[in-house]
């Protein structure tokens, strides 16, 4: 269950960090999901996941992981932050539950490589309605919260993720946003923007975010590679942002939970 703390935590800074929320036999079978399957390109497909790209300096995001196999499906409900995300979405007992308690909108694992980083975005800039942070009435209202799932430790020179805490509250674009925002080539970073920090991250802790949060990350400089995995849940009632849709494979070996939260309709 969500504790005091996390849910003071979440609310003042934007985000929680859970470690050790994946067992090290979890990370063991994710990574050898990842090592069996091809180098992609962006644009390029293996099976009903897409490799893609926001452009040339960013990394590489395997779309619709959750079609790489079944170590990717228990990620769905994973019970380490499953009520976190619940917790916050928040719509219990009212009609955003009409279809189911979550929906994913996106799924993703991300590679980074040395030289390669993203660049600031969200934060209330522009405001839209799926980066949405409320509490009102006692219970929160978010369109949308990440889980990011560490498949390696992330220290620093690793391309870590960066953050403005408290950056979903604010009615104000940051300053130097120009100077770090994410560009239509993908590339960009957050360091030196001021009042962001680098979380650091060992393989299996999971990062618990509201995507309003302003965050991006620091670039790559170590040799080796990043690797996260990335779920966007919000209310039932979304669509999928890229256009994606579940395989009819999948959905027949889900269980009756996982089904509705990949394909709440």
């Amino acid at each position: 269950m969500v504790s005091d703390l996390e849910t003071y935590l979440f609310d003042l800074r934007g985000y929680v960090l859970l470690k050790g929320a994946l067992t090290t036999v979890e990370v063991e079978e994710l990574n050898a999901c990842l090592d069996e399957m091809p180098r992609l390109e962006p644009g390029q497909w293996y099976g009903r996941v897409h490799a893609h790209s926001y452009g040339t300096n960013d990394g590489l995001n395997l779309q619709q992981i959750y079609e790489a196999g079944e170590p990717f499906e228990r990620l769905i409900d994973h019970p380490s932050w499953f009520e976190h995300i619940k917790h916050f979405v928040g719509g219990e007992g009212t009609f955003d539950y009409h279809h189911g308690p979550l929906f994913i909108d996106e799924c993703f694992a991300h590679l980074r490589q040395p030289g390669e980083a993203i660049g600031l975005h969200s934060g209330g800039f522009p405001p839209i309605l799926r980066n949405q942070f409320r509490y009102h009435g006692g219970r929160f209202m978010c369109g949308q919260i990440n889980a990011l799932m560490a498949l390696t430790d992330i220290s620093p020179g690793d391309g870590g993720t960066m953050v403005i805490p408290g950056s979903h509250k604010s009615n104000f674009v940051h300053p130097d946003l120009e100077k770090h925002r994410m560009r239509q080539d993908g590339g960009g970073s957050v360091e030196g923007a001021e009042g962001s920090v680098e979380v650091h991250m060992e393989a299996g802790d999971v990062l618990v975010f509201v995507d309003g949060l302003a965050h991006g990350s620091a670039r790559r400089v170590n040799e080796g590679e990043r690797r996260v995995i990335i779920f966007r849940y919000g209310p039932s009632w979304g669509n999928f942002r890229h256009g994606y849709c579940p395989s009819p494979e999948l959905l027949a070996r889900l269980t009756p939970q996982r089904r509705k939260i990949v394909q709440p309709l």
